[in-house]
């Protein structure tokens, strides 16, 4: 676990990508796609902890049909800077077989994660399922899966803020950081 020193270094030598206010209007244009694509399809929307749990609480009030929601959490990270096999803290408590399913996520680098989580929706019957990141990063490499609803893009940096954090911290921060210390992401 990082020192609240180190923390507060990273913070205050961070660069703004994104204000609160930009990726508010960001996430209000992406429930218009989503309204637009999903709202009737009666859907179940899973956030991806802990990362999503920002996303969704801004994204679900602008997306004004029926729908449902449940949570995963499977992490690589945990509260670290590099990525490690899978682990699958919680599944969801809602059945997936036959719905359509939209999986809410603070940012797609890799892929991974979001791979699995897309997989094992697949695995448990769900007849279609969708994705929503508040960023997509600029990888140079291909990606697993790609993301369906998309608030902002990033250029490869270690980013915290709007839930994504450093080492278990900042996710809190009211936008999109990028650290200037960690020119790439794990």
């Amino acid at each position: 676990m990082a020192y609240p020193a180190e923390i507060i270094q990273i913070e205050k030598d961070a660069s703004c990508l994104y204000t609160a206010g930009q990726l508010d209007h960001a996430i209000r244009s992406m429930a218009d796609a989503i309204t637009e694509q999903l709202s009737d399809r009666n859907p179940l929307c899973l956030c991806v902890l802990n990362g999503g749990i920002i996303l969704a609480g801004k994204l679900l009030p602008h997306l004004a049909f029926p729908l449902n929601l449940d949570s995963v959490n499977a992490t690589r990270y945990g509260n670290q800077t590099v990525g490690n096999d899978i682990q699958w803290l919680y599944r969801p408590a809602t059945p997936l077989h036959k719905r359509t399913v939209l999986i809410l996520d603070d940012v797609l680098d890799e892929g991974i994660t979001l791979s699995a989580i897309r997989d094992f929706c697949l695995q448990q019957g769900a007849e279609a399922v969708f994705n929503a990141v508040l960023v997509d990063k600029k990888i140079d490499r291909n990606k697993p899966i790609h993301a369906d609803f998309i608030g902002v893009r990033a250029d490869n940096y270690y980013l915290f803020g709007y839930g994504m954090d450093y080492k278990g911290y900042l996710r809190n921060a009211p936008g999109l950081f990028a650290c200037q210390s960690m020119s790439e992401s794990p």
